[in-house]
């Protein structure tokens, strides 16, 4: 990236259309209070000096961690070839496809994209894709609240903890009433107790499947529930759990959205993501951003056209669907090409192999004296495990031996403290689980 300085001139013209005189007085009406904040920065350096510091900071990235992290993000393996095909200077330079004239190669990826994300989640429209799975369940719940014409949104309280900030965030200045039926003691929902918050207030009922704590619970009468009082049914789902359990389409769902960074896409530090986006066929015109469809042209041949752009600079702006649903084009093509290359058989190999681990995990912890498995038995690739001591203390002990031990509950649940959430996936071995396994009872009784 070229360094681009910003000139006495520029400086001077930015702070003109800010209405100020001077940085100082920019400060004050942000209302710091030093008239020159210290950010502690070092002396300028040169280019050839700020490479070299960059590469001893990286050099201290050297210590692998096996990783037992989840809660939303996955260590999936990822074949080569996505980075390789995706890398390619036509799709990683191209702007995101707003204009009804970009390229019919870009147009199709997007259209297989969409047709898969169907074929996964068993619904009928998808979407060209979102930020991430976050911002994809706060467009549901606002796209049942235009559908509805409602205010009410029922939520699960083993909905991911982020996401329902996300949620609270986002809505914090809209007519929006947000109504949380907690989780149980031991991580799981109660579909009963969320049905019975819905009436005929009620824009949707917002789920995660499997939910925070990788319970996998059946939603079935609870949508039932929901759609006799004329809300929507939302579910954030984990893509690859959607290849070995009942998908949301045929359970009943309205609207299926999740996070897809586990479908090609690495960790990162945490993005760029991708939210994605399905619902049935009657709610498709009030879906937000974009959806490409397939047509012929006049010879007959065929194409593949930008068939609803319901953004601000395509339709009235009280018409609009939403101001935050950019679709990740560069990930969703990450996504089509793993799911590709991973096809039906191999996705489901995938979502087997990340149960198998997770089944012999658990178990062997469980021998652990002082483990107790918390929750009931129907789980994925997640689980959570209550220690005999403060789990985030096990947590950084572990990181010394090596281990990125999971995710502490405390962080976020008050009197949870000494549990852990624990994911595996396809990429974790026999031999790593049990390396893990004798790690944690070192860390608890040595």
């Amino acid at each position: 990236m070229p360094y681009i300085a910003n000139t006495d001139a520029d400086r001077s013209e930015m702070l003109r259309a800010i209405g100020c005189f001077s940085f100082d007085q920019m400060w004050e009406k942000c209302g710091v209070t030093e008239a020159r904040p210290h950010f502690n920065l070092p002396s300028g350096l040169s280019e050839y000096e700020v490479i070299c510091h960059f590469r001893k900071l990286a050099a201290a990235n050297a210590v692998h961690l096996v990783n037992f992290m989840g809660g939303g993000y996955y260590d999936h393996l990822i074949p080569a070839a996505v980075g390789e095909l995706a890398g390619r200077s036509e799709f990683y330079t191209a702007y995101t496809p707003y204009q009804a004239e970009a390229s019919q190669g870009t147009l199709q990826a997007i259209f297989e994209y969409q047709s898969m994300i169907c074929r996964l989640t068993q619904m009928e429209v998808s979407n060209a894709s979102l930020y991430d799975g976050g911002s994809a369940l706060f467009e549901a719940m606002m796209m049942a609240v235009r559908v509805t014409k409602r205010r009410k949104a029922v939520v699960s309280g083993a909905v991911s903890p982020i996401y329902r900030k996300m949620l609270e965030d986002y809505s914090r200045n809209l007519d929006v009433e947000l109504v949380t039926i907690p989780a149980g003691a031991d991580g799981g929902s109660d579909p009963a107790a969320v049905a019975a918050a819905i009436d005929d207030d009620t824009a949707a009922m917002l789920v995660q499947y499997p939910n925070f704590f990788g319970h996998v619970e059946e939603w079935s009468s609870a949508i039932e529930t929901a759609q006799s009082h004329g809300a929507l049914a939302v579910a954030s789902c984990y893509p690859i759990a959607l290849a070995a359990l009942k998908t949301p389409g045929e359970m009943g769902f309205d609207v299926v959205t999740g996070e897809g960074q586990s479908l090609g896409i690495s960790l990162s530090f945490g993005g760029p993501y991708l939210g994605f986006m399905a619902v049935r066929e009657k709610l498709m015109r009030k879906m937000p951003g974009r959806l490409v469809g397939r047509t012929v042209d006049r010879m007959g041949r065929t194409g593949f056209v930008l068939t609803l752009q319901t953004r601000e600079q395509h339709i009235r702006r009280e018409a609009a669907t939403s101001n935050i649903c950019s679709n990740e084009n560069l990930c969703a093509l990450s996504a089509l090409i793993y799911l590709s290359l991973m096809g039906k058989n191999g996705l489901v190999e995938v979502a087997q192999m990340c149960q198998s681990n997770a089944v012999f995990c658990r178990d062997e912890l469980l021998k652990i004296s002082g483990v107790e498995a918390v929750g009931p038995g129907a789980f994925f690739n997640e689980f959570v495990v209550r220690l005999p001591m403060d789990a985030a203390e096990v947590a950084g002990r572990m990181i010394d031996k090596g281990y990125a031990a999971g995710f502490p509950l405390g962080r976020y649940y008050h009197g949870r403290e000494n549990e852990l959430l624990i994911a595996l996936t396809e990429k974790r071995t026999r031999e790593e689980i049990k390396g893990f396994v004798n790690a944690m009872e070192a860390a608890l009784w040595n």
